[in-house]
């Protein structure tokens, strides 16, 4: 599909700058919050007006912008701005639809990152920014894959970004998807229980069809909607025979949710005997839009030739080429993923 050179991400772990996954970072009360870090390539002018979502975005968006020029930028989210969003209607109730402040409504738009960085880095291309909750970032990856066909000398940047709001956390809390109980993320996959932890964060990739410097190769994507797993199992064992060879690194979304765990039993099984299994969703949370995240563990998987322990769940290759990404957000929107070694 395409190549991935280079690449940025903010989450609850170690990730932006000085890259440390070797230990686990806990958390506390049950969020899986993003470390955000100092923004040096961000106006501060601007900064400082920014919400969370916008600052994360733009941030990992920038940091791989003050080197890079690209030919458009698209950018995945399932929120967006959305605590902003929530502090302009408390605004228009407490105020009476008086005098309100602009800030928070034009930042609070699903399109607010994409077109900040775009106005920040005076980029005249292709803006757009999906929105499709679960599958917002393979959307993303799919537009990318369609413009890079039509416009083969070009380069993007994509990525996707979400926070945590404390009303939507509430709303979807509400809703049984996240732990009531106190757990650690180090014992996120023990136990029979329902729900998960909540997380947030930002990853941002530079891609293009150009294979010369590139540290990885995104070459197979598929969505699809169903809440039966033998389905799922029967699409995914398409998707590696329309994408042959061998698996080293199952990557799964693994949640910690009961309700889940057929989904992610069903695709581990088509998986051979030496496949090293993995689960990433401890360290960043959930979230409609961390298969990003999961996408930049793969690039840098395949760049070290390392992972550290505490993600695997299934034995320990040395060495890896190829590996696949299952994501599944709420039982519904999966999504399979292929990234190659360059």
């Amino acid at each position: 599909m395409f190549y991935i050179h280079q690449s940025s991400c903010i989450s609850h772990q170690p990730t932006f700058n000085d890259v440390d996954l070797e230990d686990l970072k806990p958390i506390e009360n049950n969020l899986v919050p993003a470390i955000e870090p100092k923004y040096e390539n961000v106006p501060l002018g601007q900064l400082r007006r920014m919400g969370r979502a916008l600052r994360m975005g733009v941030g990992t968006c920038m940091k791989l912008l003050a080197t890079n020029k690209v030919n458009g930028l698209l950018i995945g989210t399932a929120n967006g701005g959305i605590e902003d969003s929530i502090m302009f209607l408390n605004q228009i109730h407490d105020y009476e639809e008086g005098r309100l402040t602009p800030t928070a409504f034009v930042q609070s738009t699903y399109n607010a990152i994409a077109g900040m960085v775009g106005m920040i880095t005076v980029n005249h291309g292709y803006n757009a920014t999906h929105v499709h909750r679960g599958h917002a970032f393979e959307n993303v990856v799919l537009d990318a894959a369609m413009l890079l066909k039509e416009n083969p000398d070009h380069s993007y940047l994509i990525g996707g970004v979400d926070e945590i709001s404390v009303k939507n956390h509430r709303l979807v809390s509400l809703a049984g998807w996240y732990r009531h109980d106190v757990v650690s993320n180090a014992d996120l996959y023990t136990g029979n229980a329902t729900g998960t932890l909540p997380g947030e964060g930002a990853a941002m990739f530079i891609v293009s069809n150009k294979s010369e410097g590139a540290k990885a190769k995104l070459t197979g994507l598929k969505m699809l909607n169903s809440l039966d797993e033998n389905f799922v199992k029967e699409q995914l064992n398409l998707f590696l025979k329309e994408n042959p060879g061998e698996v080293d690194l199952f990557l799964q979304g693994e949640n910690g949710d009961n309700r889940l765990l057929k989904y992610y039993t069903a695709a581990e099984s088509l998986m051979g005997e030496e496949t090293t299994v993995a689960r990433f969703k401890h360290a960043f949370g959930e979230f409609q839009t961390v298969s990003a995240l999961a996408v930049w563990l793969s690039t840098y998987v395949l760049q070290n030739q390392k992972l550290p322990q505490h993600f695997i769940k299934k034995n320990s290759a040395t060495a890896f080429n190829r590996i696949l990404i299952y994501n599944n957000y709420q039982g519904l929107q999966h999504s399979f993923m292929l990234v190659e070694r360059v």
